[in-house]
Order: structure tokens, then sequence, then C-alpha cells
């Protein structure tokens, strides 16, 4: 419910700030004092789109801002699934209008957009009043408010599981077949891919080792040359001294001098280790100059025609052999699916098969208990129709059947009203709207008060166009309503007024030749002094104050 609501330089509204109660609360004033400004202000707090003109004269912008607190659990639930934190169930909204630039909504301070922002206030209150729109109007509604009031939703929920799985299964089946030329070529696409990589017979590492060994054909000269330059000088050649030689017979030296100086024994084997060192380099240097029988330009032509391969593939299917040897395994698995989607298809239309069983018997299940109740909710309004003086204005839950499953079964649902005898059922929403909608929003209101999860409902308008006995039988089912929940009412009836559980007066005074509007909550004396002065008169009468303390005083005791 709205515990608070601030209001800053909208219209001619200065400042103004009202705590609220649970209950039932009437707004009254005489006209132009500023109750219409209340309702644009809340309505602005809907998600409404804002005209700058509602800025005061004179300032650059104007706020809005209320504290809803005890909100109920469906409510605390959509806003945390929104990703607002909901702490000891209150929640703040605020509108800010500029006079020149873009207005900004905020929840909990934070900055929203205008659709999270009415997607927010919508599970927090309602406006019924002339030129509303809000939920129990909207079509979209209306299966849901018959599933809460059925006490179906859980069953809706599992069905709509079942049915979320139907449609993927649809759009894999739709995915498979939607082009049946489109897959085949794909398949010859991917074969003819996997054949151009498969006939060269890729080798990871392959095009390194082959620039390399080209590269070492291409010097084979001077490779040879500098083997045999370093077998020379370590081995010595056919004529010279090497320097195996030379270390060979310095090891003998010492050898000879081991028996005189121990540690010359030392030397010796590590000269002799040296030498078995030379000897292994000198057979390496010795084999780069080897290649083998084949022609050298011989193989360098096969080279560059196998890497010449490469570069063809590397042209069509990545930059490197790795990426060309991925892209032939990607397009194996995809044409290994490709070939296999008949399978798949049969797989998926045996489940979408069963599936659609059981997601029709919880359909039909579903429909009985919306039959049940569409016939509950139609006698409840119809009653309170008539308790409100409206007994030719009918009332109707059309319930549609339909062959194909839909997110929500198996029906389309919408609440179907005629205002008079003979007219056929329309939509809600193209009724007339004022004082009637409002009376007739009223009774589906006081119909689903209990399961609609909406915790304050503001009327405005709703005593247009009625009597006294009627006035008071309106009031009395606002009291109904707030019973366990919050209605707020501008009225203009002193027959709703005095059975509020709170009084809030709206006026107006003049301040530095500007006009500013108030609101203030009446105490009893006050508000016998209000309900005498709607019930009329040019000057209020001790008739009237008395009729106003004996309609006040009977409300108390209703």
């Amino acid at each position: 419910m709205i515990s608070s609501l601030h209001i800053e330089n909208i219209a001619v509204v200065k400042t103004l700030d009202v705590d609220m109660r649970a209950g039932f609360t009437v707004l009254s004033g005489e006209t132009g004092a500023g109750k219409s400004i209340i309702i644009d202000c809340l309505n602005l707090l809907s998600g409404v789109r804002a005209d700058k003109g509602i800025v005061r004269t004179g300032e650059r912008s104007g706020e809005v801002c209320a504290v809803f607190c005890d909100i109920s659990d469906r409510a605390k639930s959509i806003i945390e699934e929104l990703g607002f934190s909901v702490e000891d169930r209150s929640i703040m909204l605020s509108r800010s209008i500029s006079a020149d630039s873009a207005s900004s909504a905020r929840v909990n301070g934070r900055a929203v957009t205008l659709s999270v922002l009415r997607e927010i206030s919508s599970v927090l209150f309602n406006i019924h009043g002339q030129n509303d729109s809000h939920r129990l109007l909207d079509r979209a509604n209306h299966i849901e408010l018959l599933d809460t009031y059925a006490g179906c939703a859980d069953d809706v929920s599992a069905y709509s599981e079942i049915y979320a799985e139907i449609v993927r299964y649809r759009r894999e089946l739709d995915a498979f077949n939607k082009d049946i030329m489109e897959t085949n070529r794909l398949r010859e696409m991917l074969k003819y891919q996997i054949n151009d990589i498969d006939a060269v017979k890729l080798k990871d590492g392959e095009e390194e080792a082959l620039v390399a060994e080209s590269q070492r054909l291409q010097s084979i000269e001077k490779i040879k040359k500098q083997s045999m330059l370093v077998q020379k000088a370590l081995n010595g050649g056919e004529k010279g001294v090497g320097a195996a030689y030379l270390i060979d017979r310095a090891a003998s030296a010492l050898e000879q001098l081991s028996a005189i100086i121990p540690e010359a024994e030392g030397l010796a084997s590590r000269l002799t280790e040296v030498k078995y060192e030379i000897d292994d380099i000198s057979e390496a240097a010795l084999s780069l100059g080897e290649f083998g029988d084949e022609d050298p330009t011989a193989r360098i032509d096969k080279i560059e025609t196998r890497l010449e391969a490469i570069s063809k593939l590397k042209r069509k299917y990545g930059s490197t052999v790795g990426d060309i040897l991925r892209f032939r395994d990607d397009a194996a698995q995809r044409l290994d699916a490709i070939e296999n989607s008949d399978e798949r298809i049969g797989e998926i239309e045996d489940k979408l098969k069963s599936l659609s069983a059981v997601a029709r018997q919880r359909a039909l299940d579903i429909r009985k208990k919306r039959m049940a109740a569409a016939r509950s909710l139609t006698s409840k309004v119809t009653e309170t129709l008539e308790f409100l003086d409206m007994p030719k204005v009918r009332f109707e839950v059309s319930l549609v059947s339909k062959e194909e499953l839909c997110p929500n079964g198996l029906d389309e649902v919408e609440f179907l009203i005629a205002t008079n005898a003979g007219e056929p059922m329309m939509p809600m929403i193209k009724i007339a709207s004022g004082g009637e909608l409002a009376r007739i929003m009223l009774s589906l209101k006081s119909a689903l008060n209990e399961c609609d999860g909406i915790d304050t409902a503001i009327f405005d308008e709703i005593d247009t166009g009625i009597s006294g006995k009627t006035s008071r039988k309106v009031g009395i089912k606002l009291r109904e309503i707030a019973k366990g929940s919050q209605v707020v009412c501008v009225t203009h009836s002193a027959q709703i007024a005095s059975l509020a559980d709170s009084h809030l007066f709206v006026s107006k005074s003049e301040k530095d030749g500007r006009v500013q509007t108030a609101l203030s909550e009446l105490g009893y004396d006050e508000r016998v002094e209000e309900i005498a002065r709607i019930l009329g008169g040019i000057e209020i009468s001790e008739i009237q104050r008395s009729a106003a303390r004996e309609m006040i005083d009977e409300g108390r005791e209703a």
C-alpha cells in the first residue's frame, strides 16, 4: 500500500507531503482545489508519459515520490525478478519532470525506463476512473486473473513448462525442414571440402619441416664445404694434424706424469673425455653434409610442389595446417549431423507427439476449472452490479476454445460487458469511461479482490451521475474491498466520504500572488464540516451538520 506521498512543483502544488493508511481513504475538496492533480501525480508513477506543462510555472522541474510498504508476496516476487531489492517489503517509486528536458523515473533511487516503472507499478496499485488503462481492462491479463480466481495458476505453470519444451522441439524440427535444397547443397559442399583436404594428406607440423628442408637443400654446397672444414679441423683429414690428434697426445703426456704428480691423472682423464666429444662432433658435422642419394634439385621440386598444395588449402580453409585440420574436423561433424538428421527428425516427431498428448490433457483439465470459475465470476460481478443499481449492465467471461495448443492452454479469455439492454457484449476496453466504467471496475475488483494481488486501488469519478442511495452502496462496496488492503477514492459524495476510515481534504490558498494546493487529514469535527459542505447549501446549517454527523456515525457502525 502507499504509505507516503511527496509532490513538489507540480501544477499548483508547491510542496505536498502526506502519510497514508491502510483501509478506506477518501479525498474531497472544492472544485479546482487540485484533487485531479493528486490522481495525475499517481498516474505519473504508473508510467504514463509526462507533459512538461505540468511543471509549476517558474520552476525548472517537478517531482512525485511515493513509498509503498507491506507489499504482497506476488508483487515482491515480480519486483525482485526485475532485479530490485525489496527490504522490509517496502519500495520507493519516483518521477522527475523537467520543464526543458527529458523526464526520469527511479525505483529505490535507481534510474529505470518507463516500461520497467509501468511493470512495477502495475503490481502495486491500479487507478480506476476516466480514461484510465490498467490490467483489469487489458485483455492480455484476463486469462491470468481468471486462473488466479480459479485457483489453477500452478496447473497453468506446469502446463507452460511442457509447452515450452514443445516450442523448443518445434523450432528444432523447423530448422531441419526449413530448406531441403539448402541442406542438400550444404551436404555436397561439406563432402567436397573434406575430400579436398583429405586428398593432400596433411600432417600437423609438416609445412614447417618442409620449409626447413628446402632451405637446407638450397644451401647444400655451403653446408658440405663447412662440414668438411669442421671435420678437417677436428680430425686433420688424410694428412693434416687435427685437434683430436693433439688432444690425444696431450692426454698421453699427462698419463706419463701421473706416477710423479697424481693430479695429472685427473687432467688426462678429462682430456680423454674431450677427445671422445670431439670425435662425436666430427661425425655429426660430417653428417650435416650428407643428403642421401636423391638429387637435391629433384627433391627441392618435390618440396615446392607439396608446399604449393598446402598453400592452396590455406587460401581456402585456414592460415595454418592446424587450422585446416580443425576446419576439416568441424566439416565432418556438420556432415555427420546432416547425414543423421532423418533419425533425429524421427526422434523429435515422437517426442512432440508424446508431449502434445500430455499438454492437451492438462489443458483440457485446466479448461474445466476455467469454465467453472467463469460462471462463478460472472455471477459475483453481476450480483455486485445489481447491488450498485446497475441491473441492466451485463458482464460475461468469454471462454473461447482453440484447437491448437497455446502458451496458456486451449482457451482465449476476455471479460465482456454490455451497458444497456439489447446491446451486444463488447470488450471492456470499448465501453464508456468515467463513473460508469469506474463502478464496473469496482464490481470486478470486488470479485477479484482476494486474488488479483494488487494492494492499492484508486477510484476517481466513481460517484459521477449516481444518486445518494447508489452512492451509499458504492461506498459500502469500497469499504468492503478496503478490508485488508488500501482503497483511495476521490469523491464529491457525502454518502461515500462518510464511510471512510480516513478523510483527506484538498484545499487551495493564495500566497505571494500564487495559488497553492495543500492536503490535510481531517479530524471528526472537520469531517462533519466537510461532509456538511458537500451536502450543499449556500451556507452550512446545523441541519446539514447533524446529517453529516449521523452519516459518519452510521458509517462507523457499518
